[in-house]
């Protein structure tokens, strides 16, 4: 059984890691009574953390707002990481992030000893980030964190989402995960109006509260979904899709294919499969033409030929 100190501690982690907690479940998180849990809840409220308890079988414990973060213990290695994810966070996508990881390091360095402050001073000072690629549309971090408790707290979700064509319309979902790439954010949620999955670009998603009810959540589309992400965003919303064999391994065309931009599936040391989409057959041929590999087209015929005839109009360009 853990000591008291620690166990305050653990139990003021699970009840910020969780929206809400029976005292069965913490009680056996923590190796303790349910007698034990409420006099632990006590002394948290005697300490300043609103913790919220509601009675009856389906009640529970909840921290409330205003709550403090507890102290940071980090090692050494955790400093660094630490660090690096906040440096990391400034070129994510998301509106703001690089203001708010300078505070986050500062308020970082001020609680760490003076040995572990100057590695993370050096690395902040003597790190300069370099992003592949234009940057994406930036993403709202308080819609993005508020898609992020409807998916933990399992509450449906809904908010008004504009399309590439800029139409608005009122979407209810079940939301499942957020997913994200170099450049964007999307939340993979299951439709209800649609009795389907669908994939919706975050910034593109301006919520609608008051959220809820409570679901109980479905058997995702798929075990991969940073895949499933990738075969929708690069395939299936375009109204041409294609398999192509590409004379490179899966490794060496992952360093200049994104996910956005197509779907890699090794065949051997030598050679992969790359899935992908384009609005028509020509940017299709221009889009191949660009990736710097070797090619085979599998699928769709008419590709096969589309490029026959941009070959052909190249050579008289030529002659």
């Amino acid at each position: 059984m853990l000591e008291t100190s620690a166990r305050l501690l653990r139990l003021l982690s699970l009840l910020q890691a969780h929206r809400e907690w029976s005292g069965a479940d913490l009680a056996d998180r923590l190796g303790v009574t349910p007698r034990t849990v409420r006099r632990d809840v006590d002394r948290l409220r005697a300490l300043g953390y609103p913790v919220n308890a509601s009675p009856g079988t389906g009640g529970g414990y909840q921290l409330g707002a205003g709550a403090e973060l507890p102290p940071l213990l980090l090692d050494d290695e955790e400093a660094v990481a630490v660090a690096v994810g906040l440096r990391t966070a400034a070129g994510n996508g998301i509106e703001g992030m690089g203001e708010i990881s300078v505070r986050a390091l500062a308020k970082l360095e001020q609680v760490l000893p003076g040995r572990l402050r100057r590695r993370v001073s050096a690395l902040n000072s003597f790190t300069v980030p370099m992003l592949r690629g234009p940057r994406g549309p930036m993403v709202d971090p308080g819609v993005l964190t508020e898609l992020a408790n409807a998916c933990r707290d399992s509450e449906r979700l809904r908010f008004a989402y504009r399309d590439h064509e800029d139409a608005v319309t009122r979407r209810t979902v079940e939301p499942h995960r957020l997913v994200c790439t170099e450049r964007r954010w999307y939340l993979v949620a299951w439709d209800l109006d649609r009795a389907d999955w669908r994939t919706f670009r975050v910034d593109r998603i301006t919520p609608t509260p008051p959220h809820g009810p409570r679901f109980t959540p479905r058997t995702p589309p798929a075990e991969d979904l940073a895949a499933y992400v990738s075969r929708g965003v690069s395939t299936r919303a375009y109204a041409t899709a294609a398999v192509i064999r590409l004379h490179a391994s899966a490794e060496e065309a992952a360093q200049g294919i994104s996910p956005s931009s197509g779907v890699l599936e090794a065949v051997d040391a030598h050679s992969c499969l790359l899935r992908t989409g384009a609005g028509s057959l020509d940017v299709m041929v221009i889009h191949l033409a660009l990736l710097g590999f070797d090619f085979e087209v599998i699928e769709p015929p008419e590709l096969t030929e589309r490029i026959r005839v941009v070959r052909d109009r190249l050579s008289r360009a030529l002659g």
